[in-house]
């Protein structure tokens, strides 16, 4: 057996592992809003900044704009966000949130920081620790997408 390929020495099986607990442990805090967690990938995104294209939301976000499109119109249905074309290209189409999305701001403000802040806080790492991993995974990021 090689040990190049034992799970136990595989970053991609942490980083994997802990992606998937990370987004189940928001799972019951989000389906309380009615939304599921990569459509609060959207809405942060838009409530950082409305009125955006789609392929400017898609590459905020790192996704194929044809991952992002099916997810949009299931959110419009749900009357969060609205698409229209762009008024300089019409090819464009341009996000929206509505007033029930921008309400949801307020209500996932109120309960998802403190929620998570108490999972992790059983966590014996600090804030510093953290921003110090955000920044590791950064690099990861940046390195990988290029």
């Amino acid at each position: 057996m090689y040990a190049e390929l034992q799970l136990d020495n595989q970053i991609c099986f942490r980083l994997y592992t802990a992606a998937r607990l990370v987004t189940q442990a928001y799972t019951p805090l989000l389906t309380a809003l009615g939304i599921t967690y990569p459509q609060y990938l959207v809405l942060m995104v838009l409530w950082e900044k409305d009125n955006q294209p789609v392929n400017d939301i898609a590459r905020r976000l790192l996704l194929e704009t044809n991952t992002v499109t099916p997810l949009l119109q299931r959110m419009e249905k749900l009357g969060i966000v609205s698409r229209k074309k762009g008024e300089q290209d019409k090819r464009q189409q341009i996000v929206s949130l509505t007033p029930k999305g921008k309400e949801l701001e307020e209500e996932a403000f109120a309960q998802i920081p403190p929620s998570m802040g108490q999972q992790f806080s059983v966590c014996p790492l600090k804030l510093e620790d953290y921003q110090r991993l955000a920044q590791e995974l950064d690099s990861i990021i940046d390195t990988l997408k290029k």
